[in-house]
């Protein structure tokens, strides 16, 4: 059995900071999805090892966040190979100071969650001059974008050519809409820059309620990899935004379908040759 690296592992403890944006989710509102709820679900289906991936908390609490789990890391038991913490480049103090601090830490790469922000929030030359310090650093900058954004991030992209950005969910296709035209044209142009990083992660969340299947995100996944190839792909579970869709079991599954009508090499790179070398983690 190949084994994953999780490049999207969410996160969540009440105690340490707030979750405001899952308060009308009800899946997500309520409960704590801890470290030990994802090691129970995924025993035996061959993880190999997590990248806790921020979980966009409320404002004052993401540094809390990755301190948190920067300790729950330190347990090897818990299989956390890295973190990839939230950040805020618009701000030159406040991400020079929490900068510093994170490259101590060792941290695997950043994100900001760029979807909630104006669009303008990544066209600044702040922003843009930061997000090219990560890459200088060898770090990598995960982005969130929605697919009505998705030209801003190839401008985004173009700016920083020099820095790996990872893109979250195969850039957020709208699924449930059957949108895939717009989306497409997107996506290839993005794949254009080579700096650009595809992650397989995400897609069951966005299916219309009781259609979420491999069927239905098939042609979402074969346009990706035909965009961007095996060796600029990656794969995340999205754990537990996932259960908007059938939860994680299955989704990986379908991920295991999926690479399955792939070559041996072309699999182990999306699921974790390919997140090794980006995030310079070892599973």
């Amino acid at each position: 059995m190949i084994k994953l690296l999780d490049t999207h592992q969410h996160l969540v403890y009440r105690d340490v900071a707030g979750y405001s944006w899952a308060k009308d989710i009800p899946p997500l509102a309520e409960d704590n999805f801890t470290v030990k709820d994802y090691l129970n679900l995924t025993e035996g289906l061959g993880i190999g090892g997590t990248l806790f991936m921020e979980t966009g908390v409320d404002d004052p609490d993401y540094q809390n966040e990755a301190e948190h789990v920067h300790g729950l890391a330190k347990d090897t038991n818990n299989n956390i190979k890295g973190l990839i913490v939230s950040i805020r480049p618009e701000d030159d103090n406040e991400f020079n100071s929490w900068f510093e601090k994170t490259l101590e830490m060792n941290v695997a790469g950043y994100r900001r969650v760029l979807h909630v922000m104006p669009d303008e929030t990544s066209q600044a030359q702040t922003f843009i001059n930061n997000v090219k310090k990560i890459g200088e650093a060898g770090k990598p900058f995960d982005i969130c974008y929605l697919p009505t954004q998705l030209s801003v991030a190839y401008d985004f992209a173009k700016n920083c050519d020099q820095t790996n950005l990872v893109l979250n969910h195969c850039g957020v296709p709208s699924i449930a809409a059957g949108e895939i035209d717009q989306w497409g044209k997107d996506i290839k142009k993005l794949s254009e820059l080579p700096n650009v990083i595809c992650k397989l992660s995400g897609l069951m969340a966005y299916c219309a309620p009781g259609t979420s299947s491999q069927e239905t995100i098939q042609p979402y996944v074969d346009h990706a990899l035909e965009c961007f190839g095996p060796n600029r792909m990656v794969w995340g579970s999205d754990w537990p935004v996932v259960n908007l869709g059938k939860g994680i079991q299955e989704w990986i599954s379908v991920s295991r379908n999926i690479l399955a009508t792939l070559s041996d090499d072309e699999a182990q790179a999306i699921a974790n040759l390919n997140a090794q070398k980006i995030y310079n983690v070892t599973i």
